[in-house]
């Protein structure tokens, strides 16, 4: 009876002792967390995508708390997060515009030509690896889906022609797809813009034409019509500058292969209330279409069959008296 009481008080005691140090190594030892860390997690959209460069939404929210990663580098949640994650840190947030992916290509089974017939793994990154893959056009969208594997918000599909496209609904501009592509085809583009160059082939234009109905052949005739310095040409390829761009859409009109794609059910017009004109003319000084008429000191108007949408005038007029639709 003695040794099981001694036994039983011995275990007490080492139990005791254990349970003190264990205490006495959790103060001594401990490590103070940011309690901000937690708020800008529960702010997260929780996705854990990575596309802000951190291992995950708990990874990202350290480094904000920590101030080594910026508020906004939540592609995901975009402008509305990023406001809450600077009231969490107490910086004021710049409204910053979401991008959105494209992908620069149409060369689908209808419009571009192949230079042999693949079969084998269904991975673009791989049959890239076999002279370039499959298409013609050794720019051109394989459609074998590496990148729809890569998007983690089933914002890209293949089309039944066999190209890559983006749903713009789904898209999250986290930028995994870009990533994913082994021809650098997609590329993030502002989602106010309604104009694109649907190309990044760099051959000459009579390669191009030889391989593909909708390619870039180095014509140039963007670069002319484009009124505003917002194209430039080099390497036989047209590129928009999206700094420049005003989605008047000539450059799209103008194009001959429709290389360039404007979304034209988005464009609107001018419309000037006469009631606010005051016969400044500073709008019709503004507008490099010629699209809209009117004297000094008489109430303007706009020809619509001429004006593009670009919202010069809009910017120029001083007394707020134009307005698209």
């Amino acid at each position: 009876m003695n040794l099981v009481l001694l036994s039983l008080l011995s275990l007490g005691g080492m139990g005791l002792l254990f349970g003190a140090l264990l205490a006495f190594a959790s103060k001594k030892f401990s490590v103070e967390t940011d309690p901000r860390i937690e708020d800008i997690r529960n702010v997260l959209p929780g996705a854990n995508c990575g596309a802000c460069g951190y291992p995950g939404c708990d990874g990202f929210a350290a480094a904000v708390a920590a101030g080594v990663a910026p508020v906004d580098g939540c592609t995901v949640g975009g402008a509305a997060v990023a406001k809450e994650v600077g009231s969490i840190m107490g910086i004021e947030v710049a409204a910053k515009e979401k991008l959105l992916a494209r992908v620069l290509c149409q060369g689908d089974c209808e419009a571009a030509k192949d230079k042999y017939e693949y079969k084998g793994v269904r991975d673009c990154v791989a049959a890239s690896m076999l002279a370039d893959g499959p298409k013609g056009c050794r720019y051109g969208c394989l459609g074998l889906g590496t990148c729809v594997r890569a998007c983690p918000f089933d914002a890209i599909y293949i089309s039944d022609k066999g190209l890559a496209v983006v749903d713009w609904d789904k898209c999250t501009g986290c930028g995994k797809c870009v990533q994913a592509c082994p021809k650098g085809l997609i590329e993030l583009i502002p989602e106010s813009s309604l104009v694109q160059v649907l190309c990044i082939s760099k051959d000459p234009g009579k390669e191009v034409r030889d391989n593909c109905k909708v390619g870039c052949i180095g014509c140039r005739q963007c670069v002319r019509a484009c009124r505003f310095d917002a194209i430039e040409f080099a390497d036989n390829l047209a590129r928009i500058d999206y700094s420049k761009c005003v989605n008047c859409m000539l450059c799209a009109e103008k194009c001959p292969t429709g290389t360039i794609y404007a979304d034209f059910a988005k464009r609107k017009v001018a419309v000037i209330d006469e009631e606010k004109c005051i016969g400044c003319t500073a709008c019709k000084r503004a507008c490099k279409f010629d699209a809209i008429e009117g004297a000094v000191r008489e109430k303007h108007r706009v020809l619509q069959d001429k004006c593009t949408g670009c919202e010069q005038c809009v910017k120029k007029c001083p007394v707020d008296a134009i307005h698209m639709e």
